[in-house]
């Protein structure tokens, strides 16, 4: 006969145990996101920054979920969404380190496939992160395909703040930076 008490051995193994990974395509489908930050740097070769970032977030009373997701992909970290909100008092797990998006990450969802839209996001993600290990990023050629792919994910950039051929002039005009410099 199974023990009653909350605290055993059996119910603390239970507690400990790891997500399914068909749990964590769920969670992400509902609650994640596939996301290239993009904006001007002049420290850049092509003055433009480009992070990838992986996101899931949670509600305050749900953050176990998202310490359970960095247990789970051994990477990450875990912040507050909206830090100085009044009203927002969710959580995010952000993995934005490059090695651990290669390594962890996107191995994960391609072994196990996401099933809304966002698994096209994902494709486009993975791509604008090989790229970046490619180092396409430092070139003016493979900073605009990167904007390109990055345009193509999440609505086709309809949040986005900058327009796609304002990020292509800033690279543009970098490489007439360089070309006369030269």
């Amino acid at each position: 006969m199974a023990s009653e008490n909350v605290l055993s051995a059996d119910n603390q193994q239970e507690r400990l145990r790891l997500p399914h990974p068909w749990y964590i395509v769920g969670l992400v489908d509902g609650e994640g996101s596939f996301h290239i930050a993009l904006y001007k740097d002049e420290r850049m070769k092509t003055q433009l920054k480009v992070i990838p970032e992986f996101h899931v977030s949670q509600n305050s009373p749900s953050k176990i979920v998202l310490e359970e997701l960095q247990q789970f992909f051994q990477c990450g970290y875990i912040k507050v969404n909206h830090r100085g909100s009044k009203t927002d008092h969710t959580y995010v797990y952000v993995v934005r380190n490059r090695d651990d998006l290669l390594k962890r990450i996107i191995p994960f969802f391609q072994q196990y496939s996401l099933r809304t839209m966002k698994a096209k996001d994902f494709q486009f993600f993975a791509k604008v992160v090989h790229m970046m290990n490619e180092g396409k990023h430092q070139t003016g050629v493979g900073a605009k395909g990167i904007i390109t792919t990055a345009y193509q994910m999440n609505d086709s950039g309809k949040r986005r703040k900058v327009a796609q051929q304002d990020l292509i002039r800033i690279v543009e005009s970098s490489e007439t930076i360089r070309e006369t410099s030269q």
